[in-house]
């Protein structure tokens, strides 16, 4: 930050009339200039009118002066306007202080770095927005985690794909990955929301991203998407994900060179810094998509000269983009368990930990963050071969597996705990594959999830998203904007949840209320600020009951997992069903135990759970007429209450299934007629808000739609599915039900 400040005693022109409002601020810094583009923005909305001064200009009375500075600026400031100083000198933390003279307010942020002050500029910026600037009081702000973020598969290329790639979404997105429209929307969202990592995750990004010298025919030119429909059949490893066939009918989306990329990129990074984010990029391994079959480059992580060109890649990366954060990497999903000179461990070090140590050898000032996922290898392995590392080094580890909307408090890093230290610190990868159609929103639920991470003598920070679907522009809405809204956009009540509370987790509801009154002046902003967070809990509360560890396990939006595992979930499958790790609540084949033993049970079982469902669904289609009933509603506002209204629906399908799971498993072991007739009864209702809930999705909602980890879903023509358990109740035979769930197969996602 620039000292700039040539500042003595501040003077009033005695009998001037004031000025509105003044803006002070170093107009050099491009983190301050983007909060002043958002102040700017609110006050053009609230007509109101806003000079702008630079930080030696403080001499002019206003009616509200606000004044934004950063480091030793932020010093001089404190000092000359004898303002408290600040409580924290940590990264990204800030003040706000108030200083009142008759007719002139000012309101100072007080940033230790420029982030800092631009996360208070947009303090402000919203106060504006919610009409309550003049109500502001002095406060202090310190990041709860310091590093919070956004996983994002990114379709770069038909040659050189996510993991994402076989599927509608990002079929779509792969124009818009080489937008700067799209990544000055994405990345001013993610800075309003106090995000401030992006990882970029890509099987094998380089033949995009980088000239090799010593592999010049690597580099790609253009950017291609193929005709080719793509189908459910791919494999859920990534390595067929570029088959020969989608080579035969090729758009040109872009006409790039790659040194038109280069500079693209370039490009987006420089947006992403200029708002206080790093980037990071992230590889799934071994993939050598866009370059396999040039100089000899195979698959083959035993091939010396692949080992070469992996290196190579990395140590141009690094050089390449001088704002690149980092990388991520994966010992998987296609390489061979070997051992010794060819082990995964090996290979990774070969590669990446060489690649940076070569780069740094021509950039030495240069601070290169490695983000070893502990996906597919072990904690001793990655200790092992990682240990000479020249830079920052962490782990990574999916914390709910690939659920997040589940049980705030996850077990599955227990077991790695005792293992991390301020000097080996883990990310948490926080996997949200529940909602890819509807908004969330629910402050309490993601209080207390932030709550339950470790502290930060463990956690290095977090970053979130799906496998399943991207977060670029929408794709599935029937009456969509132009262009399409970005994922962050449609959903940004959910991102403003998560980004503001993981930055500060003591933030009150009455924030979240003053955003839905100023995005919904039409609405109840409190009764809709209830509504929302109670269909928010139908979803954690269902999957938490229903546990499919992994997102080709359990689609919730339509009771799927990839046709490979089950498919549809019938009525049988919930009977043989378990709960989450940790949840405390009770399958239907433990409550039935105990129930037929007589013995009591501690936690909830599943009418209990049932109850739940059925109590949330009730609140919200009882709210609903009260906030449709106003006139003039937006379509966002319909929109979201579409959303609702589905999750509503959905909610009582789970209660009644779920009853007729349980009154079908006593049947099972009885044979009285009245639990077979109880079940049929349960399922017919389930089947009625099925139907509710597929009236209500496709009303907005384009069907079928090809996601790459669950295959096919087209929730209408699954109504045939749910009559079917109808069916199943009606033929079951007495005994025929297991006596107990079978073994559980989940992901490990830690192994020592």
């Amino acid at each position: 930050m620039h000292g700039v400040l040539a500042l003595g005693l501040i003077t009033f022109w005695a009998g001037a009339q004031p000025s509105p409002w003044s803006l002070v601020y170093d107009t050099r810094d491009p983190l301050l200039r983007f909060a002043a583009s958002e102040i700017r923005r609110a006050a053009v909305v609230r007509n109101q009118a806003l000079s702008e001064e630079p930080l030696n200009a403080l001499d002019r009375p206003v009616a509200l002066r606000i004044v934004l500075a950063a480091g030793a600026d932020a010093r001089k400031v404190a000092h000359v306007l004898q303002l408290k100083p600040p409580e924290s000198n940590l990264p990204q933390s800030y003040a706000i202080r108030r200083s009142e003279r008759p007719g002139q307010l000012t309101l100072a942020v007080l940033g230790a770095d420029s982030t800092g002050a631009m996360y208070g500029g947009l303090d402000l910026a919203e106060a504006i927005s919610f009409g309550t600037i003049m109500d502001v009081q002095e406060s202090n702000h310190s990041p709860h985690i310091a590093r919070r973020g956004i996983k994002f598969n990114i379709p770069l290329d038909l040659r050189t794909p996510s993991y994402s790639d076989n599927s509608h979404q990002a079929q779509k997105n792969i124009p818009e990955m080489w937008s700067l429209d799209f990544w000055r929307e994405f990345l001013d969202d993610m800075a309003r929301f106090r995000f401030n990592v992006l990882t970029l995750w890509n099987l094998h990004p380089f033949p995009s991203l980088v000239k090799i010298p010593e592999f010049p025919e690597v580099a790609l030119d253009d950017v291609w998407r193929t005709r080719v429909p793509m189908d459910d059949t791919y494999s859920h490893s990534g390595s067929d994900m570029v088959r020969p066939e989608l080579l035969q009918d090729v758009e040109v989306v872009r006409t790039m060179t790659i040194d038109q990329k280069i500079q693209f990129w370039r490009d987006v990074m420089q947006m992403a810094h200029d708002r206080g984010i790093e980037v990071y990029w992230f590889t799934w391994n071994l993939f050598t998509f866009g370059a396999e079959g040039k100089h000899g480059i195979t698959n083959d992580q035993t091939n010396p000269t692949t080992v070469a060109y992996l290196r190579a890649a990395v140590r141009e990366m690094v050089l390449t983009y001088p704002l690149l954060a980092g990388f991520g990497i994966t010992a998987g999903e296609n390489m061979r368990n070997l051992e010794g000179e060819h082990s995964k461990e090996r290979f990774l070090w070969k590669t990446y930990g060489l690649g940076v140590s070569d780069a740094l050898k021509v950039q030495p000032w240069r601070q290169v963050r490695m983000i070893h996922r502990y996906h597919m290898t072990s904690h001793d392995e990655i200790l092992r071969e990682w240990k000479d590392y020249p830079g920052p080094f962490d782990l990574s580890f999916k914390y709910s597996i690939a659920h997040m909307y589940s049980i705030p408090n996850p077990p599955f890093l227990a077991p790695a705990l005792p293992l991390l230290s301020p000097k080996l610190r883990t990310w948490l990868t926080v996997r949200d594959d529940d909602y890819y159609s509807f908004r969330w929103g629910d402050p309490d639920y993601a209080r207390q999830y932030i709550a339950h991470m470790p502290g930060p003598d463990k956690l290095a920070g977090y970053y979130m998203g799906p496998d399943g679907t991207i977060w670029g522009r929408e794709f599935l809405s029937k009456s969509p904007d132009t262009p399409r809204q970005t994922m962050l956009r449609k959903r940004w009540y959910g991102f403003m949840i998560w980004g503001r509370l993981s930055y500060d987790p003591s933030l009150p509801d009455a924030v979240f209320e003053r955003a839905l009154a100023n995005r919904f002046p039409e609405l109840d902003a409190k009764l809709l600020f209830g509504v929302w967070k109670t269909a928010s809990k139908i979803f954690p509360k269902i999957t938490s009951f229903f546990w499919g560890d992994i997102d080709l396990r359990w689609f919730p939006e339509a009771c799927l997992s990839h046709p490979r595992y089950k498919g549809f979930y019938t009525v049988r499958d919930f009977i043989e069903g378990r709960t989450m790790p940790g949840s405390g609540l009770i399958s239907i084949l433990e409550w039935r135990a105990k129930k037929l033993a007589g013995e009591p049970w501690r936690g909830e079982g599943p009418l209990e759970v049932a109850d739940a469902l059925a109590g949330y669904a009730r609140e919200v289609l009882q709210a609903l007429p009260r906030l449709r009933g106003r006139h003039g509603l937006s379509k966002e506002a319909r929109e979201t209450l579409g959303d609702l209204t589905a999750m509503a629906h959905l909610g009582n399908y789970y209660a009644e299934k779920i009853r007729g799971a349980a009154e079908l498993a006593l049947f099972d072991r009885t044979s009285a007629a009245s639990h077979r007739e109880a079940a049929i009864r349960h399922l017919r209702n389930a089947l009625d808000h099925w139907k509710r809930y597929a009236d209500a999705y496709t009303r907005q909602y384009e069907q079928p739609i090809l996601y790459n980890r669950v295959g096919w879903v087209d929730v209408r023509a699954l109504t045939a599915k749910v009559e079917q358990d109808i069916t199943i109740a009606q033929l079951w035979a007495p005994g025929s039900g297991p006596e107990a769930a079978p073994p559980r197969k989940d992901d490990v996602p830690f192994r020592k």
